[in-house]
């Protein structure tokens, strides 16, 4: 097998990895969530509980330890996903400005300075760029641009906080638009001054490139575009770019010279030493999710040169990426090498002697290549082909490494959660469940006797007044027919029916329009009945509350009463009492809930029949004009014919209106008739009744039952979210290698 299929089979073998870390992922999600209300009912439970003994028990229950890890390991897990998801092998490259990087990268890639700006000019902007192999496209770019909120968080208030500048701004445009705040007194020195003056440079360019980051990502660019968004000045050295400081990231494709590279990108990092905020903090995540190895580059000076604290720390920077896998093991140390022909002069001798004090200063790496940077041959056969054999033989061991780090982490949150889990079990302590048993067989055949007399005694009263008329009803039927009676909307004046023809044109028109609006007036009365048919539904499910509440005991279960009552025991009686059937008990007390009388459903369309006489085309009581009479003969003919079509009109609507007044009696006897049918004549319905009130006897018999009943809601609650965090604990749901 090529080293180029060896590449490409490794990568392929990563993807199904990549996948079962996403499924360990999510359970290890589910499993947070789950510690998490497990947690918040502890602390319910402390504070509903009396027994000091239960109390302490639950309070030795702590699983923010594990909610720590977990939230570590979730990190964890996105890195491994993000690195096996990949379809390239990233090789990164690291090192401090004008140490040699973008010559190796220009090297690499048949890139030129246009493209990847090196040392010859400004120093580097800080845009991660990543260069991508692939003979099958011209060279060209995507550029990733920050985004207002983004660009306010990763790249500007870094500044704010180390250089302790106060308020920060909220927005880009409060950011722009007010003066940058003073350097404190006490930040002073070259350092502090330069990095002031890399915000300063934002604040006041601003305009120049704030329009990108309104601009959607990726953009596509052309070869001779890169350098636009990748540096400060042009070839000539011309400081004339700005989209730079709006660039997250650019990934450029073009064919590698060597054409035995397979699927390799290589990543050019931020060059740290320069004087900007945040290139650490972008170097560390890259390097921790990106990278499958590291080249440092450094390029000795000729004229004496050694491994001082800037190469240390900068080993220690890249070490602590990725705390798993021993950097060791996953970077190459490249030495810069340049020879007699050069401004530099020969540097190669310092090489070997720098190469050879690597372990001295603890910067250890797997291995050490001395090579020019800039001559293409040199670093393609002594650095990229090294760097490929050595991936090619070792990535799949490193994998294996990293992930089993990992793997091992789970495990031991998987055992200390089951530890957890038997505190948790036991936290309630033992139900007295025998005596309780017997206590509570005796007590419910008590209250199932006082409940079903109950029910069928309200039953019995409501049944005698069916043919009642009902008082709540009747009592707004009255109102809204004496509120017809005195405001007739009919017009008061023959002035006012002149004004209605002169406008309207004829006194037909006017008629007509007269006729529509007094029956639009008229049915707007009887709106108000949609209060008394509420009244009086209100009043029966009132009565049947009150005797769940005095009879059924169920008094605890809401504070409110009537109709919100019914509701709350609804939604409070489980989905299912008995396994794999929907409750007949909840579904009894939905019905009863639901159950409405509306004027709309119930009234009106009784009413609209009674108001023909007042639509135009149905009216009985047409207009009569003749060429003889006078303006005032007609005006009082309409007035006189509008009274009588709304007297008419009121008239049939309250003998409609009488029909119907013992219709809420019969409609609240017949909706408790169906309640009771649902909820105590219903086969197993009595079962249901048995099991519901045995898990809330603590509030039904609050003097009999002891809080934590082995049956009881709260105990029977506090083991399902016990359950919870246990089923998500699974061993196999934390293993993605084997």
């Amino acid at each position: 097998m090529s080293r180029v299929q060896q590449i490409t089979a490794i990568i392929q073998q990563r993807q199904p990895l990549a996948n079962k870390i996403e499924s360990v992922k999510k359970n290890l999600e589910l499993l947070s969530s789950a510690l998490n209300k497990l947690e918040n009912y502890r602390d319910e439970l402390v504070d509903k509980v009396d027994d000091p003994k239960v109390i302490g028990q639950l309070k030795e229950i702590n699983t923010s330890p594990i909610q720590r890890n977990i939230s570590s390991e979730l990190d964890t897990l996105y890195k491994l996903k993000t690195r096996f998801s990949r379809d390239t092998l990233n090789i990164g490259v690291v090192g401090r400005a004008r140490q040699g990087k973008s010559r190796l990268l220009q090297s690499l890639t048949g890139l030129t300075a246009a493209e990847i700006p090196d040392g010859s000019g400004q120093h580097c902007t800080g845009v991660r760029s990543t260069i991508h192999h692939n003979p099958a496209f011209e060279t060209s770019g995507e550029v990733w641009f920050y985004n207002e909120r983004s660009f306010l968080d990763e790249v500007i208030m870094p500044y704010y906080d180390q250089l302790k500048l106060g308020a920060k701004p909220i927005t880009l445009e409060e950011f722009a638009s007010k003066p940058l705040p003073e350097l404190p007194a006490n930040q002073n020195g070259a350092e502090v001054g330069a990095k002031y003056e890399h915000l300063r440079g934002s604040h006041i360019n601003i305009d120049k490139y704030r329009h990108l980051l309104r601009e959607s990502s990726p953009r596509r660019i052309t070869k001779e575009e890169i350098r636009e968004y990748v540096a400060q000045d042009n070839l000539a050295g011309e400081r004339i770019y700005y989209n730079y400081l709006a660039v997250q990231e650019v990934k450029i494709v073009c064919n590698f010279p060597n054409s035995e590279v397979g699927q390799i990108a290589l990543v050019d990092l931020p060059g740290l030493g320069d004087t900007g905020i945040g290139d650490e903090e972008r170097l560390l995540k890259t390097l921790g999710q990106d990278i499958d190895l590291v080249l440092f580059v450094r390029m000795p000076k000729s004229s004496g040169d050694f491994l001082g604290d800037v190469d240390v720390i900068l080993y220690d920077i890249a070490r602590s990426a990725l705390v798993d896998l021993p950097l060791e093991k996953w970077s190459f140390m490249v030495f810069n090498a340049t020879d007699s022909n050069s401004v530099l002069g020969d540097n190669s001798n310092l090489c070997k002697q720098l190469a050879a004090d690597l372990g001295n200063k603890h910067i250890n790496v797997s291995e050490s290549v001395i090579a020019d940077c800039a001559n293409p041959d040199e670093a393609n056969e002594k650095i990229l082909d090294r760097v490929l054999s050595y991936l090619a033989a070792n990535i799949t061991s490193l994998d294996r490494e990293y992930a089993s780090s990992c793997q091992e982490r789970l495990q031991q949150i998987q055992s200390t959660v089951n530890a957890e889990v038997e505190k948790a079990k036991n936290a309630l302590g033992q139900a007295r469940q025998p005596a309780e048993t017997a206590q509570f067989e005796v007590l419910f055949e008590n209250i199932w006797e006082e409940l079903t007399s109950g029910l069928e005694g309200l039953l019995r009263d409501l049944s005698k007044e069916v043919d009642k008329y009902d008082r709540d009803f009747q009592e707004s039927v009255n109102m809204a027919l004496q509120e017809c009676r005195d405001d007739t909307g009919v017009p008061s004046s023959p002035e006012e029916i002149q004004k209605k023809r002169d406008q309207e044109k004829s006194y037909e028109n006017a008629y007509n329009i007269y006729l529509n609006e007094i029956r639009a007036y008229l049915s707007q009365k009887f709106l108000s009945l949609d209060e008394g048919l509420k009244r009086s539904l209100n009043r029966v499910k009132s009565q049947v509350t009150e005797v769940l509440v005095e009879k059924g005991r169920l008094g605890n279960f809401a504070e409110s009463r009537a109709a919100e009552f019914i509701e709350a025991i609804a939604t409070l009686i489980p989905e299912q009492l008995i396994g794999g059937e929907p409750s007949k008990l909840k579904y009894g007390f939905k019905i009863l809930a639901e159950f409405e009388l509306s004027y709309r459903g119930f009234v009106q369309h009784r009413i609209r029949k009674c108001l023909d006489g007042l639509t135009p085309d149905k009216t009985t009581l047409k207009l009569k004009l003749s060429k003889s009479a006078s303006d005032e003969e007609i005006q009082m003919q309409i007035m006189n014919n509008l009274k009588t079509l709304q007297g008419e009109a009121v008239y049939q609507c309250e003998n409609a209106l009488e029909d119907l007044l013992s219709e809420p009696s019969q409609a609240g006897f017949a909706i408790v008739e169906e309640f009771l049918d649902r909820v105590l004549r219903a086969k197993g319905v009595k079962i249901e009744w048995r099991i519901f009130l045995n898990q809330e006897r603590s509030a039904v018999w609050p003097e009999e039952f002891e809080l934590l009943g082995e049956r009881t809601k709260l105990r029977q609650d506090w083991l399902a979210a016990v359950e919870s965090v246990n089923q998500a604990n699974q061993l196999d749901s934390m293993q993605f290698i084997s």
